[in-house]
């Protein structure tokens, strides 16, 4: 069941405005001004509102918002859209890109990292930004999404190296762009005879699940290469996003999801169970569950390397392999994503 304005926000603002993914997007909140007018913060969440804006913007749908229970300070929804003066914090390790995705970028905004697959960010805009992004030196620069002659670059990049045959678009949020964008995007990876894979990236069904139309989800699946990788981290967003992940599937394209393990979020064994159990009820393929990357900012989010593990094990002596997904590292300068049990 969609949860959104259970907690009594946003209920003067009528259905047709409410499901319009556009007005999502235009109403964001973005101030610590606008904010206040729907959640009581704490003292510690204004001071973080007040002096974070200039790391990473604050943008948050009133449907994401809608989502938090204004009465728990600890609200899962609330730690990852509301920002924390935490966030100013450098951890000795934290790097601004610890992943290579700029130096390993042969052509601006393509990253080449491994042999068969390429990264494209193709915006920098997302829906919501969420607090534990790991693109914190890219997203919400712009709100744009990148040029003609950049596309041609990436493409003509491609052609020339033929080992590639899976091509990620992410950014940002590739469901930010309009239906004509995000296909014109999908259709020139598609139509490369070498590549078999397109994955859209996005948070989208999750932040503005009203993004997910039928014409969308008809569009996406013309190519019968399309593949989605939703980013979602709790049981809550899983409900939040059913009926949106339930179009692409019903239309042919499969769903997996991208966890991150979040401290005060998902970190528990019980927490992280269920949440698999969720996604896989929803026929959302339990992908990866990552350590939260070494990035600026980020160490309040991060859950020690044996709590991880300890997880992991809880989880995968109670579900079958269909719903377990690969609990994972992504580290600066190897070669694959490391599974925990080699850490």
């Amino acid at each position: 069941m969609n949860k959104s304005r259970q907690y009594g926000l946003f209920t003067d603002v009528p259905d047709e405005l409410w499901n319009d993914w556009k007005w999502q997007v235009k109403n964001r909140i973005e101030t610590l001004e606008d904010l206040k007018k729907y959640i009581k913060l704490t003292p510690e969440e204004e001071e973080g509102v007040a002096k974070c804006l200039g790391t990473l913007r604050m943008a948050i749908t009133p449907y994401y918002l809608s989502l938090i229970n204004p009465d728990d300070p600890y609200d899962p929804i609330r730690r990852q859209c509301i920002p924390s003066a935490a966030e100013l914090y450098q951890a000795p390790e934290d790097q601004l890109d610890p992943l290579h995705e700029d130096t390993d970028s042969p052509v601006p905004g393509l990253t080449h990292r491994y042999p068969d697959r390429v990264l494209f960010l193709i915006t920098d805009q997302c829906s919501m930004y969420c607090r534990h992004c790991t693109r914190r030196r890219f997203a919400g620069q712009h709100d744009t999404s990148v040029p003609t002659k950049q596309i041609d670059a990436c493409l003509e990049y491609i052609r020339n190296h033929t080992e590639v045959r899976d091509v990620l678009l992410s950014g940002g949020d590739v469901l930010t762009l309009s239906d004509a964008q995000v296909m014109r995007f999908v259709n020139a990876f598609a139509a490369l005879p070498q590549v078999e894979i397109v994955r859209i990236c996005t948070r989208a069904p999750v932040s503005n699940p009203a993004r997910v139309t039928d014409r969308l989800a008809r569009l996406l699946a013309q190519s019968g290469k399309v593949w989605a990788n939703v980013h979602i981290n709790t049981v809550e967003e899983v409900e939040a996003c059913r009926s949106a992940a339930a179009k692409l599937v019903n239309r042919g394209i499969p769903v997996s999801s991208q966890t991150v393990m979040l401290r005060g979020v998902n970190d528990s064994p019980t927490k992280m169970l269920a949440l698999l159990q969720a996604l896989s009820a929803a026929r959302i393929r339990p992908y990866y569950v990552f350590q939260c990357d070494p990035v600026e900012g980020l160490d309040r989010f991060r859950v020690p390397l044996e709590k991880a593990k300890r997880i992991e094990k809880y989880c995968a002596e109670r579900i079958g392999g269909l719903a377990l997904p690969r609990f994972v590292a992504d580290l600066p300068g190897a070669k694959r994503k490391t599974p925990l049990d080699l850490l």
